[in-house]
C-alpha cells in the first residue's frame, strides 16, 4: 500500500510544500567578503604585500612555487595577482563563512595585515 495514497489529499502537498521549505532553509549563500575604507591606504605588492604572503600563505607546503595548494601559487606578484582577483582570497584571510579560513592551522592574521591586503584587492592589486 502506497502512504501517500493514504493520506488526506491535502496532505501529501502539505508535506511536499515542507520538503521544499526544509530546502530552501538549508541552502547557505557565501558571506561575500568585507570591504575596508582604504582612504589614505595604497597598499603595493612588492612594498606592503609581498611580506605578508611569503610569511604567512607563500611557505613550503602551502601556496608557494612548488607546493601549490589547491593551485594557488602566491609568491610572485605574477601568480599572486590573479589568485587576489577571486573572492576566495579575501573570503579566506578574512575567515568567512563558507570560505577555507586561511591561513590554514595558524593564527588568523592581524586586523592590520588583512586591511592591508583588503585595501591591495580594492585598488586593484598594484604591483
Amino acid at each position: 500500500m502506497n502512504t501517500l495514497h493514504s493520506l488526506h489529499p491535502g496532505s501529501s502537498i502539505l508535506l511536499m510544500a515542507g520538503f521544499c521549505l526544509i530546502l530552501l532553509v538549508s541552502c547557505k549563500k557565501e558571506d561575500s567578503p568585507d570591504t575596508v575604507d582604504c582612504t589614505g591606504l595604497t597598499p603595493t605588492y612588492t612594498s606592503d604585500i609581498k611580506t605578508i604572503l611569503d610569511a604567512s600563505c607563500a611557505k613550503s607546503g602551502c601556496h608557494d612555487a612548488t607546493s601549490m595548494a589547491n593551485n594557488y601559487n602566491l609568491s610572485t606578484y605574477a601568480t599572486a595577482k590573479p589568485v587576489s582577483q577571486n573572492n576566495r582570497f579575501l573570503g579566506a584571510i578574512q575567515h568567512k563563512s563558507g570560505f577555507n579560513a586561511m591561513p590554514q592551522d595558524a593564527q588568523k592574521l592581524s586586523q592590520d595585515k588583512i586591511d592591508l591586503l583588503t585595501c591591495w584587492v580594492q585598488n586593484g592589486s598594484p604591483e
